[in-house]
């Protein structure tokens, strides 16, 4: 269960900044649909996940727009304006909310543990971004320190507001067999 989240996340990470880097911005949410099918399959309450992948996307449209406005971030591709995140990015929040109630669960009532997380985490998946060539961090000191203090906020939030949408409820629950149905 948990394994298969993350595995499917990490190839639609991947497949999601490759196709930024590569001029090919549709190849990210075309493994997001995928990886919403499967995850939707498997879950008990499916609308509760639906809520909690479109809050995310909101969240990060809001947060990685902030960061192109301010100049810190740029993007390679898929963005309708040069002042919001390109669409491939916004996908991948909704991707990572689908990680939330399965294989981040054990971050909920660890608030401290989780800002930690955020805080080293969210750097390092930008930074193996642009070493993909999905994205440049424009202004790298200011950038990295907007993305550390911002996960760290937003991650405990995040793992509060998935307990509140979670339609995965059951940790035992076999998600393969489920999603396989």
């Amino acid at each position: 269960m948990l394994l298969a989240n993350l595995v499917i996340f990490q190839v639609a990470w991947l497949l999601s900044v490759v196709g930024g880097a590569q001029q090919m911005p549709w190849l990210g949410p075309l493994a997001a649909v995928f990886a919403l099918i499967v995850h939707l399959r498997a879950a008990r309450k499916p609308f509760e996940e639906v809520l909690l992948v479109l809050l995310c996307g909101v969240l990060g449209a809001c947060f990685d727009s902030a960061l192109v406005s301010a100049g810190w971030v740029a993007y390679k591709a898929g963005q309708f304006s040069e002042f919001m995140a390109p669409y491939w990015i916004i996908t991948m929040w909704m991707l990572f909310a689908m990680t939330l109630n399965v294989s981040l669960r054990w971050l909920r009532d660890r608030p401290v543990l989780a800002a930690l997380f955020g805080f080293y985490g969210g750097p390092a998946s930008y930074i193996a971004g642009e070493a993909l060539g999905g994205i440049v961090l424009v202004d790298k000191l200011a950038a990295l320190l907007a993305l550390a203090v911002g996960w760290a906020v937003m991650m405990p939030l995040l793992m509060k507001t998935a307990e509140y949408f979670d339609g995965m409820p059951g940790a035992r629950r076999n998600w393969i067999a489920a999603s396989t149905r």
